[in-house]
């Protein structure tokens, strides 16, 4: 096989069991060192600690691993690894305080954030503009009053000239009549 290639299972557990025997040795031999008197402070303070800590905790973990050894007989090397998938999700039970807490607040995304700001300053300059104080609504009223002022001149252009129409009309009408009136007599 070329180089490189995965050649079978590498991966080596050791035994519980053997695990112990260290942790065994690894305690007598702090002892000695105790008793000789060639401990740091240091180690010491760490080693309490531990000891602490292990103390409390081991003889709960040896009533426990009794239960759950009797109760759990696992095949292979499962019951000598203990882990935990980073993935899984527990379900705890939540308490009304936290949930009503928790739909109080409510966290929005940064698109929804951008998206609410965004509708609040179209509405903010919608009511500027309302009231003409944006650049924009001032050149719009200029352009307003601009168109107002043409239409007016134009709305009396067309009141002149229909009066005017209406006079010459009027006074085609008079010479009619006036000619009609010499004839007449």
């Amino acid at each position: 096989m070329p180089k490189g290639r995965y050649k079978g299972n590498k991966r080596h557990f050791t035994n519980f069991e053997a695990m112990e025997e260290q942790k065994k040795k690894e305690e007598k031999e702090r002892q000695w060192r105790k008793e000789q008197g060639e401990t740091d402070s240091e180690e010491e303070e760490e080693e309490e600690g531990k000891k602490k800590e292990s103390g409390s905790s081991s003889s709960e973990s040896e009533s426990e691993s009794g239960e759950e050894a009797k109760e759990q007989k696992s095949k292979g090397v499962s019951s000598l690894i203990e882990c935990e998938n980073p993935n899984r999700v527990v379900n705890k039970p939540k308490k009304v305080t936290t949930m009503n807490a928790s739909t109080a607040k409510v966290q929005l995304s940064r698109r929804e954030r951008e998206e609410i700001e965004k509708q609040r300053a179209t509405a903010h300059y919608r009511k500027l503009h309302a009231e003409g104080r944006t650049e924009e609504a001032r050149q719009d009223l200029a352009r307003l009053a601009i168109i107002r002022q043409q239409r007016e001149e134009a709305a009396k252009k067309k009141d002149e000239e229909k009066k005017a129409k209406e006079a010459a009309a009027a006074n085609k009408r008079e010479q009619v009549a006036r000619a009609l009136n010499k004839k007449k007599t």
